[in-house]
């Protein structure tokens, strides 16, 4: 039996370039590298909180490449499924922020590292031995990667661990209607499926709000019995199904107050505390959310995504100021 990580995240790391000022992305003038990717971030955050998982990821043989390799290998992240590419780049996204904080992207990645991942690279062995599977969605947008995905959480589902996805919708990614045919077919691998309202209403479901969005996906045939809608300042919401470890039931967060600097990655925070507290044991919802978003509120307290990401200390002192 392999001894190794509980979790398993799987997708792409590219690099975030931050602007110097809030705007347009036509008016910035210089910016701020940072490593970043959801899952990337997902990763990192799990073992900043001292779940270390197994992280699957394809980066360019190329001088980013190195940047985020160094950088994963300095964060304790074990680089047995760390791939290097010699013959396509590292992505690349430039982020521009509104004064709110808020976010939007560009990216560079067409044909690029993290689009052509290689189904059947997780050993068998490797999917049985560990609770969780962690993935998200902008490795279904282009290439290999986007069977790779599939067949990851087709596999892991058979091996008996619990998926997690974050559908992680950019419009900049995707075609008219393509996101919701072809996300919408790995919903039936996932369990937990933490997502945006309007991540929901991309992927099909139909509500008014944020509870008949998640009772349109427990009452559908797409798969997952929890939903966990993140609701931005407002905290998160948590549904699930007679079908949950945890269920049925809904519970509510309202968040924590902070004066953001850069809600990047807030998102992937909150989904590494979800996942961190389920995987060490954790059922009650209400302390799963509670925990999930505090490390979120944290992270947006400093710029960049991945190096924002608090350790369990960190957010142990923030719950008690």
């Amino acid at each position: 039996m392999d001894s190794g990580p509980n979790v398993l995240v799987a997708g792409e790391t590219l690099v975030d370039f931050l602007p110097a000022t809030p705007g347009p992305l036509a008016t910035v003038e210089s910016f701020t590298r940072r490593p970043g990717g959801a899952p990337a971030n997902v990763a990192v955050g799990l073992a900043r909180l001292g779940e270390t998982p197994w992280f699957w990821t394809r980066v360019g043989e190329d001088p980013f490449g190195e940047m985020l390799v160094g950088t994963l290998d300095d964060e304790g992240l074990p680089g047995r499924f760390v791939e290097r590419d010699p013959d396509a780049r590292t992505s690349l996204a430039f982020v521009a922020h509104d004064e709110d904080a808020d976010r939007g992207f560009t990216f560079y990645r067409d044909g690029t590292a993290d689009t052509r991942m290689e189904a059947g690279r997780i050993p068998t062995e490797v999917l049985g031995s560990v609770g969780w599977v962690v993935a998200g969605g902008v490795t279904f947008a282009d290439g290999p990667s986007r069977r790779a995905t599939l067949d990851l959480l087709e596999r892991a589902a058979a091996a008996g661990a619990t998926v997690a996805f974050d559908p992680n919708f950019r419009p900049e990614l995707w075609a008219e209607g393509e996101f919701e045919a072809t996300v919408g077919r790995a919903l039936e691998h996932v369990d937990v499926l933490k997502a945006t309202a309007g991540e929901l209403r991309e992927l099909g479901f139909e509500g008014d709000d944020e509870a008949a969005l998640s009772r349109s996906v427990l009452e559908s045939d797409a798969g997952p019995h929890t939903v966990l809608t993140t609701l931005g300042g407002a905290g998160a919401r948590a549904t699930a199904s007679e079908r949950a470890p945890w269920g049925p039931t809904t519970v509510t967060h309202p968040g924590y107050p902070v004066e953001p600097t850069d809600t990047t990655g807030a998102g992937d925070a909150f989904l590494a505390g979800a996942v961190a507290s389920f995987a060490g044991g954790e059922t009650d919802l209400s302390r799963v959310l509670s925990f999930a978003n505090a490390v979120a509120a944290v992270t947006t307290t400093a710029a960049g995504a991945m190096t924002a990401l608090p350790t369990r200390e960190e957010v142990r002192r923030f719950r008690e100021e």
